[in-house]
């Protein structure tokens, strides 16, 4: 560089990674700050769906859960039940995820070429499941312990 310089005084003389770091979306001032925020939302609008779905499968299933505590289902079982249907949402939802950006990642590609290009980076999979799992399970603690505390009498005759 300093070579360059004295053969061309007075112009400053940049490198192709310099101009390259200049159309960076780290030099966009505040984009990480709204990144990580449209991610919290995204996880906190994720916690309340599992959970509204988790309570509706709940009330829609009281007399199954009446029946089961009635033949002697423990209260860590059903909450089990409630858990492990979360856990099945919360993989389904990663999987299914992942394969759509997968998708709109080609029909970018095929309808509008000249966009940016998307990346999907596989590293992130396993963080992405980690909080769906997390909020999954989260979201369906409250219904479940709706339906642990659920009587079986109650529940039977619920309708």
């Amino acid at each position: 560089m300093d070579a360059l310089d004295k053969l061309i005084p007075g112009y400053e003389i940049y490198t192709i990674q310099d101009w390259l770091d200049l159309t960076s979306v780290d030099q966009i001032p505040a984009v990480g700050i709204f990144v990580k925020v449209i991610i919290g939302i995204g996880v906190f609008t994720g916690l309340i769906v599992v959970s509204l779905s988790m309570y509706m499968a709940v009330l829609q299933r009281t007399r199954e859960i009446g029946i089961l505590k009635s033949l002697g289902a423990t209260k860590s079982f059903v909450m089990s039940l409630i858990l492990w249907e979360a856990g099945a949402m919360g993989l389904g939802g990663t999987v299914a995820g992942i394969a759509l950006s997968f998708a709109s990642k080609e029909a970018l590609k095929q309808f509008v070429p000249a966009s940016l290009p998307q990346a999907i980076v596989p590293d992130w999979w396993y963080i992405v499941l980690g909080i769906a799992l997390g909020s999954a399970f989260l979201g369906a603690i409250y219904p479940g312990m709706i339906a642990v505390r659920q009587d079986p009498i109650e529940a039977l005759s619920y309708e």
